[in-house]
């Protein structure tokens, strides 16, 4: 964990220079988190759920509506903070040359890895605070109890973040993005809890499920959402934190390799 050690203050600066960038565009970086969940309840929770009608949540009937709600939390935790530290990250320590021009100034690799893994996280709260705010507008959360969904979208982002510096400090080139968004992203899209509950899977496809991070960032922010937390709650919170420590270690491990080189 020595690399970890080695992050100074000046993290802050990488943090704050990305920060400064995103609002240069924040009308079309706030759009999408904005429209994307009235997309989702409008398609999958009026369209799809008047099919489906009622299922069962934790001994509990909810309405279908309410079910998926709490996975486009989970997504958009998934998403912002994967895909900006992939091809935005990419893009800036391939293209730009941010990153070389950042390491000639007193700041540390560590410094710029941080900066950039801290951002992530910031990107995943921000998604995830305005898609509980645009689900709230539906009735679809519970408070005081929905507000563990802001925690969870900084761990959620922290892991996710960490998963994606990994992933970019060993693709060759930006179009490798395509294989490991493939083989990684969509997967838990499709296979995490977020639109059905993953106890109607085969059982070999169930437990495969249940190592995916996003189940239990799903489960977690549909306890939250619903008011009612799962049994497993504090494994599936140690798991997060466990996933997180690891992918953390790897990220700046890897990516500090990447960038001395």
């Amino acid at each position: 964990m020595s690399q970890l050690s080695r992050i100074s203050p000046r993290a802050w600066h990488v943090w704050r220079r990305d920060l400064d960038v995103f609002f240069t565009t924040w009308k079309t970086n706030f759009l999408p988190p904005i429209l994307e969940p009235v997309y989702y309840v409008l398609a999958f929770g009026f369209g799809m759920g008047g099919m489906v009608g009622d299922l069962t949540y934790q001994g509990q009937t909810v309405s279908y509506l309410k079910f998926m709600g709490p996975g486009v939390i989970a997504l958009a935790i998934l998403f912002w903070a994967y895909f900006e530290t992939t091809y935005s990250s990419f893009v800036r320590m391939y293209y730009q040359k941010t990153f070389d021009a950042i390491i000639a100034t007193p700041l540390l690799v560590e410094d710029v890895i941080a900066g950039e893994w801290f951002w992530g996280a910031t990107k995943s709260l921000m998604a995830g605070a305005i898609v509980l705010v645009m689900l709230s507008l539906f009735g679809l959360v519970t408070y005081p109890s929905g507000l563990v969904v802001l925690p969870l979208s900084v761990l959620g982002g922290l892991l996710f973040s960490a998963q994606g510096l990994m992933t970019t400090a060993v693709v060759p080139k930006i179009d490798s993005f395509n294989v490991t968004t493939f083989l990684f992203v969509f997967p838990m899209f499709l296979f995490s809890g977020t639109f059905f509950p993953i106890e109607v899977l085969p059982r070999w496809a169930f437990w495969i499920a249940e190592i995916l991070p996003l189940t239990h960032i799903s489960n977690l922010a549909r306890g939250a959402c619903l008011g009612i937390m799962p049994s497993h709650v504090a494994v599936s919170v140690i798991y997060l934190l466990v996933l997180t420590a690891v992918s953390s270690y790897l990220a700046f491990r890897w990516m500090t390799k990447r960038l001395v080189k």
